[in-house]
């Protein structure tokens, strides 16, 4: 039998696929000031993470969550001067 390489999952089973396809998700689905708000809920959330039902996962998903909205918002502070 030949030696055949490791089949590598599917993206959509890995971790980075599954916060890929999330982030893809809120990025269309819910509105940008929204977004802000749900990740800064997120990140509340997972200081909590001790809790049964919240975890600490709820940490960077909010960060990336959040992230959606302020890297336009800092591009635009930034960049404000020029024309």
């Amino acid at each position: 039998m030949p030696d055949t390489p490791p089949r590598t999952p599917p993206v959509k089973r890995t971790l980075r696929g599954r916060l890929a396809r999330a982030l893809v998700w809120v990025r269309s689905h819910v509105p940008p000031g929204l977004r802000l708000i749900l990740g800064l809920l997120l990140i509340l959330g997972g200081v909590f993470g001790f809790l049964p039902v919240l975890g600490f996962w709820m940490i960077p998903l909010g960060v990336a969550v959040a992230a959606l909205d302020i890297a336009p918002i800092w591009r635009r502070i930034r960049g404000g001067g020029r024309q």
